[in-house]
Formats: C-alpha cells, sequence, structure tokens
C-alpha cells in the first residue's frame, strides 16, 4: 500500500479562496475513496496538521495526525518533509516544503510575478525562489485555470507538460444553509441590491466599487458590501456615507449564501484572478454576475456573466445600473449562470486530482 500525505497547513489559517479549495478538495477526495475499493486497497491517506489548527473537517478515509512542533513556514519547510517522507506529498496552497521530493504542489497563479509592488519585498523574493524551485524540482503541478497555466509558464518557466489544469468546484455553497435574517437586519429587498465582497488584496480592485457608488447616485437600491473584520478598510477606502450603502462587515457562510441568494446582482472587478471562486458562488446561488474581463475571469464564467472594464470606474457603474435597471438581463444572466455552473464539480477536480497523484508515485 502506498502512502499519500497531505500538507494541513492551511486548517491553521482563517479560510480564503486558497484554504477554502484545499479543505473542499480534501472533503470531495475522501467521497471518492469512499466508492472506491481499490483506492482504498491500493493507498493510504493522512492529512498532516501543525499541532494547532483553527477547524477541524469530518473526514471518514482520511487519517487527520498532528505532527511536529513548529508553526507556520518553519513547520512546512522543516517538519512535514520529514514526516510525509515515506510516500507522496500534496500541496494544495501554493506553498510545499523544497526539500521533500516525491510531491505535488497545486499554485492557483503568478499575481507575484504579474503584480510584483503588491507584495512586500520579503515575500516576492521567497514566492519567487519557491516557485522556480518546486518548478525544476517537482514534476506535476496543478493549477486552475489555462491562464494561471500561462502566467505560470511564463514567469516561473515550468515546462507545459508539467502543468495540469483543473477546476474548482462550487458544491459547498449549495451545501450551506442561508441565514436570512441579515436582509431583515440591514432592512434589504430582494433583488434590490448590489452585493461586493470586500478585500484588502488590491488585485480585488476594492476602490473601483467605492469610487462607482458616487457615480451611481442618485439610486433606488442599496449597496451591500461584505467582508472585513473592522471597519479599518472602509475608512481606509472612504466610502461615501449613504443610507443607500450598507457596511455589513464580516458574515458567516450561511448569510453570505442569503445575500448571493437575495442580491439583484454580484460585482467582482478584479484586477487579477487565478479563477475567481466568489463570483462563483454567487452564480450557483441564482444570482446575476458582473466580473472583470481581466485574468482566468472571461475564461471561467465565458458568456454566463456581464464583463467590465476593472481600469475604467464609469464602466463598472454603468455596468451595475444596467443590470439593476434591467429586470430581463437579471433574468438572462441568472439562466445561463445556473446551466454554466454545473460543469464545475468537486467530485471532478478530486478524481483528477487523485490522477495526478497516482502519475506522481510512478
Amino acid at each position: 500500500m502506498k502512502s499519500i500525505y497531505i500538507n494541513g497547513r492551511f486548517l491553521s489559517q482563517s479560510i480564503t479562496g486558497v484554504q477554502r479549495y484545499a479543505l473542499e478538495l480534501i472533503k470531495a477526495i475522501d467521497l471518492v475513496i469512499d466508492v472506491d475499493k481499490q483506492l482504498q486497497k491500493s493507498f493510504s491517506f493522512e492529512l498532516l496538521v501543525p499541532s494547532e489548527i483553527r477547524y477541524e473537517p469530518e473526514l471518514k478515509h482520511i487519517k487527520i495526525r498532528k505532527v511536529g512542533k513548529l508553526k507556520g513556514h518553519l513547520w512546512e519547510q522543516l517538519e512535514l518533509p520529514f514526516f510525509a517522507r515515506m510516500g507522496l506529498l500534496v500541496n494544495l496552497c501554493n506553498t510545499a516544503p523544497i526539500l521533500k521530493k516525491i510531491q505535488t504542489v497545486t499554485i492557483h497563479d503568478a499575481a507575484v510575478f504579474a503584480n510584483p509592488s503588491q507584495y512586500t519585498l520579503t515575500f516576492r523574493l521567497w514566492y519567487r525562489f519557491l516557485y522556480r524551485v518546486l518548478g525544476i524540482k517537482n514534476g506535476k503541478i496543478i493549477t486552475v485555470s489555462n491562464f494561471s497555466k500561462n502566467e505560470l509558464q511564463k514567469y516561473s518557466k515550468i515546462r507545459a507538460e508539467n502543468l495540469k489544469v483543473i477546476y474548482e468546484g462550487k458544491e459547498h455553497i449549495l451545501n450551506i444553509s442561508e441565514e436570512d435574517s441579515i436582509l431583515q437586519k440591514y432592512g434589504l429587498k430582494k433583488n434590490r441590491y448590489v452585493l461586493a465582497v470586500s478585500s484588502n488584496s488590491p488585485n480585488k480592485n476594492f476602490h473601483a466599487i467605492v469610487k462607482a457608488i458616487s457615480l451611481l447616485e442618485p439610486m433606488d437600491y442599496d449597496i451591500v458590501i461584505a467582508g472585513g473584520s473592522s471597519s479599518k478598510i472602509y475608512a481606509q477606502n472612504k466610502i461615501p456615507v449613504s443610507d443607500r450603502v450598507k457596511l455589513v462587515g464580516y458574515v458567516s457562510d450561511q448569510e453570505l449564501k442569503a445575500l448571493y441568494q437575495n442580491a439583484g446582482c454580484f460585482v467582482y472587478p478584479s484586477f487579477y484572478e487565478g479563477f475567481g471562486l466568489p463570483p462563483l458562488e454567487a452564480m450557483t446561488c441564482g444570482c446575476p454576475v458582473i466580473v472583470s474581463n481581466a485574468g482566468s475571469l472571461p475564461e471561467i464564467f465565458e458568456e454566463a456573466a456581464l464583463y467590465c472594464n476593472p481600469d475604467s470606474v464609469t464602466d463598472v457603474a454603468e455596468k451595475i445600473a444596467l443590470v439593476m435597471q434591467d429586470t430581463d438581463l437579471q433574468n438572462q444572466l441568472r439562466q445561463k449562470g445556473m446551466h454554466h455552473v454545473k460543469k464545475f464539480q468537486w467530485d471532478q477536480s478530486a478524481s483528477q486530482s487523485l490522477l495526478v497523484f497516482k502519475e506522481a508515485l510512478k
């Protein structure tokens, strides 16, 4: 029986895009193992985690084991390769131990190369070094879009035959029970608000949303901005004071699903994306989606979304107004979106990933 170890460092981190990917992929792999008796006979699976983790997924066939005494990068680089020395190590969140020979790594994008000014010097140097080393040493690297594949080839010189594109899934949002009380709490009416999710990352182009608000006045709908654990991000971005702008701060997954389901549209004017999970979640919930025409977004959403120019605040505002003033367009986008998301399934992601793992073990 061959051993497959999974780097569980992400369980010690807050859940953002890459952590969500890792968590949902592992749960999907566990379900694939459950119905594949040959897989159960041929491989053992262990999720190796540091001593302190924030949450623990319920898994049937993947054993969770706490190992080592260190934390963060030191745990990953120094202790993890020792405990995974007897088999394949699977890394799902962009990083991997340099000293481990037999491993796979999922690299979600090449933003650290494409947009270096958005990262500290130390961060840039470390990730540039890491990606290039992993590209040389590792035979199998997974990424989440053809856009990211091309970017990694361009910047990290990874050969095309060593890169496997596997799309993410969307079922996790369907398995969450919505919490509609957030609508009453903020006086929100179905289809009469625009939903955006704030982020500190300059890539997300939050400033375009903020500036677009002033161009949308007067309006007969609300702007709902979710995300952020404090009011600092709102103060820093100088959001206009208005009774039509609802700053709801951090929301639970259940509250976010309710916001997705009842919004007139979801806007995501990102400058750079390796995949784009939030708009996929919104689309899965039947929400009309506006995304930028940059990065991987046109590849992922094709004809199911309305596109805006992330460099033009005016265009962002015009596309929001267009959707919010046209119920026929809203319905068209909903129907296209609900059909389009059928192609993104975590069980397919898991099955394709397992094939990569098996190939790496040969």
